[in-house]
Parts: C-alpha cells; structure tokens; sequence
C-alpha cells in the first residue's frame, strides 16, 4: 500500500540518466585520473584510498560515457559486492568499471532520499543477481525499471537529513574502531616482540621457543554427514566460528575430552580461514580443520592468544595473493617466538585485555548502530514512521 500523498517510480522516471562505465580494462598507471572498481564500492561508501589511476586519454574515453557527479549513486552491477551503492560525494573526475551510474533527477527526487532509498534495497537487489546465473550481474534494463516509494519532497529531504545522521554517527564509529584496532596492533608489535617493557619488568629472562614445544596443537575430530544430528553436543565448524552460518550440527555419540571445547578455550582455524579465537559458548565438540590450543604449565593462556595471533599475522602478510590455504602442524613446527617469564606474560595480557575490551566496545556500538538505523530505514522508507515538516 502506499502512503498518503506519497507515490511510485522506477529509477529510469526519476533519474536522468541510468548508465555504466567501461566495459575494457584500460591500463592503471601510477597516476594520473582515479579509477574505481567494484572492490572501491563498499559500505555506502567509495573507497578513493586505495583506488587505481588512468591517463587521461584514457579517462577522456570513458567519461563521455559516464560523467559521475557530486549527488550521483553509482552501484556495483557485475561481480563481487554487487547491488553495493555509494553516493558520490567528491567533486573531482574519475572514471570507473563494472559499476553503474545513476543521476536522480532533483526536480524528481532529492539524490540522498535517493542514496538511502537503494541502500535499503541493495541487499536484495544484489540477491536476486547472484541467484541469477554463475556470473552475476545487473543490466542497465533492470536498474531502470526498480521501483522506489517516494514521498513528498519535504519528507524526502527531511527523512534523507535523519538518516545521514546515522550515517555520520556509524562513520565516527568506525573510525574509533579502527584506531583502537591500530593501537592494539601496535602494542602487540612491542610487548609481544619486548620491544617494549612494562614498569617492574625489566630483566633478560625471555628464551627463545618453537610454538610446538610451548603450545599443544589438538586436531578436531573427523565427522561424517552421516555422524550430524539434531541432538547432542554442537559441532563447532569454521563457519560458526567466523559467524558466516549461524547453523549448528550435533553429535549425540561418545567424544574424548580432547575434542571438546568449553567456554574460554583457545582455537585456531587452519584451513582455508586462518584465524584465532576464543570460544565463548555452551560446551561443544571440535571439527577437523581446527585446533584446540592448550599451553604448556608455564604458559599464560591469554598471553599465548594474543602470541600466537600476532605470529599468524606475520606469516598471513608474508603470503601474497591467495595462495597459503591451510596452515599445518609443520609449518607450526617452524615457528619461534620470545617468550617472557610466566609473571611478564601475565602484565602483558592485562596490557593487551584493556586494549582487546576498548576494540570490542566500538564494534559492539557499530554494531548497534547499523542495526538501529536498519529498522529505521525500514520505517521511514516505508511510509510506516512518517516525520514532521
């Protein structure tokens, strides 16, 4: 239904233009006319910092294509994050590939009631191209023919400055985010290394040690689809680890305690996702793929979390590209550390828990924010919360 005084239209009535940029690979160089991919739209957001860069013969040929301006929407239309928009917020040219353009007409639609229209929409557009076929992607037809509820130009206006606010609010979250995850890293970098000395500890008592001989590295058990129920024990897969499947399998048979997993145990995913974690849930039982991590009598466990995350780092930017898969107890095997007294690993833990609980409350409040403006999107997008003007 829609609202009162409120209307219907697809993007092609309300835009002045629906088109996209390049359909070559042009030659990046190392200046010259940014140049933006699929992988720079993301979050609301076009990542500039990181983008490639055209001559500007080049550019020349895809602007008289497609001339983004300040108040455009530009969204991803092939390959990965696709349905993903950004408003574009600089005055600057560039140019720009598998990324589509969209000019909302003013006398139409307000461009940021128009940027936070699609941006409740892009999940699901994004959806139905990736359900489409192998390769997904959105034709120009099909962006000109997607459908908006529009409201008065006043409600758009005013509903547009409520949800920037937001915007603005996660955006200044973000950042905090990202600052305390730096700084964490970088006392990591000192303590972790004795680079840098905490007050009271200050003698050379640090020995050199494989990780092997500090660490025991317990493999999960190897299930079969068949050993999967609805009762029992859960299964702790990677992808319930990394929260990317919220699906929890169960084993109802007899488990050995050195393949359960209680609250507080140390975890390390080594193949395809390498990552540690801190299992923080209900009793469980571990899959192949991950590691138990039990340190030695003279080692703190909190201190060997944050040892061995460190150490995982260094080796995951030592690889390019795509290749190191999967980690092994050999490759482990190779791996050395400093380690500090028993009594220097408990202050640097402290150090590094005050560091690790600031980092989690920022992305608690991200989180929280992102949520919060979602229903509020759901709302006033909608017509169902109508605002004052």
């Amino acid at each position: 239904m829609v609202p009162e005084g409120w209307r219907t239209a697809n993007a092609r009535q309300i835009c002045s233009k629906v088109t996209d940029g390049t359909h070559d690979t042009p030659i990046p160089v190392d200046s010259g006319v940014p140049y933006i991919t699929a992988i720079h739209v993301k979050d609301g957001r076009i990542r500039f910092d990181d983008c490639l860069f055209l001559t500007e013969d080049d550019h020349r040929e895809i602007y008289r294509r497609c001339n983004p301006q300040f108040g455009d929407l530009v969204v991803v239309n092939i390959g990965a994050g696709i349905g993903q928009c950004a408003a574009v917020n600089v005055t600057f040219e560039f140019s720009m590939k598998n990324v589509a353009l969209l000019k909302p007409n003013p006398e139409q639609i307000d461009p940021g009631f128009f940027f936070q229209a699609f941006r409740s929409e892009e999940s699901r557009i994004g959806h139905e191209a990736r359900s489409g076929g192998a390769q997904p992607f959105i034709s120009l037809r099909h962006l000109g023919q997607l459908r908006f509820l529009i409201p008065t130009m006043a409600e758009q206006k005013k509903i547009a400055e409520i949800l920037s606010t937001w915007d603005a609010a996660i955006e200044t979250t973000e950042e905090l985010l990202a600052n305390a995850e730096a700084q964490k890293r970088a006392l990591m970098q000192q303590l972790l290394t004795g680079k840098r000395r905490l007050n009271g500890h200050v003698s050379n008592d640090w020995r050199d040690s494989l990780l092997v001989d500090a660490f025991d590295f317990i493999n999960g058990r190897a299930f079969k689809p068949s050993d999967w129920g609805v009762s029992g024990l859960p299964i702790v897969r990677i992808q319930n680890l990394t929260k990317s499947s919220d699906t929890l399998n169960r084993f109802s048979g007899h488990v050995e305690d050195k393949h359960l997993v209680r609250y507080g145990d140390f975890l390390l995913s080594w193949s395809a996702t390498l990552e540690t974690f801190i299992w923080k849930d209900e009793d469980a039982v571990l899959n192949q793929h991950i590691f138990k991590v039990v340190p030695r009598a003279d080692i703190d466990r909190n201190f060997g979390f944050y040892l061995i995350s460190f150490e995982i780092d260094n080796l995951r930017s030592k690889v390019h590209g795509t290749s190191m898969k999967h980690i092994t107890k050999k490759s482990l095997s190779k791996i050395s550390a400093r380690l500090p007294s028993y009594r220097e690993q408990v202050a640097i833990s402290a150090v590094l828990n005050s560091a690790a609980n600031t980092e989690e409350l920022y992305r608690r409040d991200l989180a929280r924010l992102i949520r919060e403006k979602r229903g509020l999107m759901q709302n006033l997008l909608t017509g169902k919360r109508r605002v004052t003007v």
